[in-house]
Order: structure tokens, then C-alpha cells, then sequence
């Protein structure tokens, strides 16, 4: 006779409760490992950060942020801090000129590994786009939309507090 004949319901539910409990704790077991780009991506935010923890005082004191000298043609322009979802963007330009030659983001999320990660990637790309096209109109990257958007909104409040 087979064991788990229907002359003893008892047994299979108690081997069937043993099954799905032996399941449960198998998979609440596995844990998510990082591969080493994406540790590496994460340590790459720290020279960041630390300009970030500086700068977030500068660009608190003046939205405005102009402090450059009229002989050179150099600007350095604090833009607006934009709320996004996962917390504010702010960036700084350098207009040399009127030319677009250095843009640094002072504040953007980073409160937790995802954030860190997404940013390590997405910040400098924005960067390198912002110095191409010499304006505001930049692409969104690809899995961090508010911070693209916040970054893109910063921006172009810098751009136009030079204008202005």
C-alpha cells in the first residue's frame, strides 16, 4: 500500500507541512550578493560625497550662487535645489565666458547602497551630457529618472541665474 493512500490524511498533511515550512526557511535563507562591479560601483561615489558634505553648505547660503570674478569671465553658479522622490538635487556650474565648463552635483541621494549605486553611474553621465550639448537639454538616464529630472531642473535654474 502507498503511503500517502487517502486511509491517512494526517500524514500527508503533516509531510506537506514539513515540505512547505522546509521551503520557507530555504528561501528566506538566500541572500543577495553584490559582484565586484557593482562593490566597485559603490565605493566610486566617495570623492562625491565629500565635495558633496562641502559644497551642501556653499549652496545653502545663496541659491543664487554667483561668485565669480568680472575680469576673468568666470562664474560659478549654485542652482536651485529640486526635490525629487528619493530625496534633492542641487548642482554647480562653471561658465567661463558664457561656455558651460564644469558642472558638479552637490547634492543628490545617496542614503542607502541603491541610491549610491544608481547615482555612482548616473551623476557622471549627466555630467559628460550637460558639458556636450552646453545646456540643460540633456537625455534621462536610463533607471534613475528623478534624479535626471532633478539634475536637469538644477541646471537649467543655474543656466538661467547666469542669463539673468
Amino acid at each position: 500500500m502507498h503511503t500517502l493512500k487517502k486511509n491517512r490524511p494526517l500524514r500527508r498533511i503533516v509531510l506537506a507541512s514539513a515540505a512547505t515550512v522546509s521551503g520557507m526557511v530555504l528561501l528566506l535563507s538566500l541572500k543577495p550578493h553584490t559582484t565586484p562591479a557593482v562593490a566597485g560601483l559603490a565605493s566610486a561615489p566617495a570623492p562625491s560625497s565629500s565635495s558633496s558634505t562641502s559644497g551642501g553648505t556653499a549652496g545653502s547660503d545663496g541659491s543664487s550662487g554667483s561668485s565669480g570674478s568680472a575680469t576673468t569671465g568666470t562664474q560659478t553658479l549654485t542652482g536651485d535645489s529640486v526635490q525629487t522622490r528619493w530625496g534633492p538635487v542641487q548642482v554647480r556650474v562653471t561658465l567661463k565666458d558664457g561656455k558651460l565648463t564644469d558642472v558638479t552635483a552637490i547634492t543628490y541621494p545617496q542614503e542607502n547602497p541603491r541610491d549610491q549605486q544608481i547615482n555612482a553611474y548616473a551623476i557622471p553621465q549627466l555630467t559628460r551630457e550637460a558639458l556636450t550639448a552646453q545646456s540643460a537639454d540633456i537625455d534621462t538616464v536610463s533607471g534613475a529618472t528623478y534624479t535626471s529630472d532633478g539634475y536637469r531642473e538644477s541646471l537649467q535654474s543655474a543656466l538661467d541665474s547666469a542669463s539673468g
